[in-house]
């Protein structure tokens, strides 16, 4: 097999195993009843109106696509597992929404050049591999002049903190692949888009969780739902020790977090305009 052979085999089992740990548990569930505020969130900062072209990027089951067609947007929403494009089409016609879904890679989406006015994605591209790939990808498919928008969590907040206590318990990350939580930081997503934005607008917020009522419950739900969380309880399944530290560890996370039942989880919402005139 050549280099070239080797390298596109190895990418492809990447993929397929991105598209397994988020087809595992129940994500739309985490999407609807723990972060559901974040998705009309990123679609009002990016001023979707009537008739504009919207492109969702790793939209699981459309947390912010179904809010960008209901705003009036002509709406595609992509994700690489198609599991999760099936509630998302479930969920779109119980609210009334009419948007088109696609299976799609954020690292080489199907579409053309300049093809949206608004492009964007709800803690979804932070966690494809290859940040400056992705990164390509989402401003190549921008017109000039269009929105660049993103929901991302940041390190220091508690999502990024999960990433962070999960990974001793964790397989080693594939070669070439960069921690998700980097996307939270305005200066690497800086970095990754260069000059060719303009008017970049990054808030740092938190969405208000009021799902948990103590520790345990957050750690029984991530574990029943959160596909990474799944995946790493996976790998460590034939280790009762280490099964138990990170039940110790995570019950201590969300203890920290737990205020009368509340949890506020801190993201990043940038947005931009994509370098060059509406006319090119």
């Amino acid at each position: 097999m050549t280099e070239t052979a080797d390298a596109h085999e190895a990418d492809r089992a990447l993929k397929a195993k991105h598209r397994t740990t988020w087809a595992l548990g129940d994500y739309p569930a985490v999407a609807r009843e723990v972060v559901a505020a974040l998705g009309p969130a990123l679609v009002e900062a990016c001023g979707v109106k009537r008739g504009d072209r919207v492109l969702d990027i790793a939209t699981g089951s459309g947390n912010a696509a179904i809010p960008a067609a209901l705003a009036g947007g002509d709406v595609i929403a992509c994700d690489l597992t198609p599991e999760l494009l099936t509630v998302g089409r479930r969920e779109a016609a119980a609210r009334g929404a009419e948007l088109r879904w696609q299976e799609a890679d954020a690292e080489a989406l199907p579409f053309a050049d300049g093809a949206f006015d608004t492009v964007m994605s709800c803690v979804g591209v932070m966690f494809a591999p290859r940040h400056q790939v992705t990164a390509d990808e989402l401003l190549r498919v921008c017109r000039p002049g269009g929105t660049i928008g993103l929901v991302n969590w940041t390190p220091e907040g508690f999502i990024g903190q999960l990433f962070t206590t999960m990974k001793p318990y964790s397989p080693p990350p594939p070669a070439g692949a960069q921690p998700p939580p980097l996307w939270g930081r305005e200066e690497h997503v800086g970095m990754l888009l260069g000059d060719r934005v303009t008017a970049v607008e990054a808030r740092r917020r938190t969405v208000r969780v009021d799902r948990f009522a103590k520790p345990a419950d957050f750690r029984e739900f991530f574990k029943a739902a959160y596909g990474p969380t799944i995946a790493v309880y996976r790998n460590i399944a034939d280790d009762p020790a280490k099964t138990a530290a990170l039940d110790r560890a995570l019950d201590e996370l969300a203890g920290d977090a737990l205020q009368d039942g509340v949890m506020k989880w801190e993201y990043l919402l940038l947005t931009a305009r994509r370098s060059g005139s509406a006319t090119e």
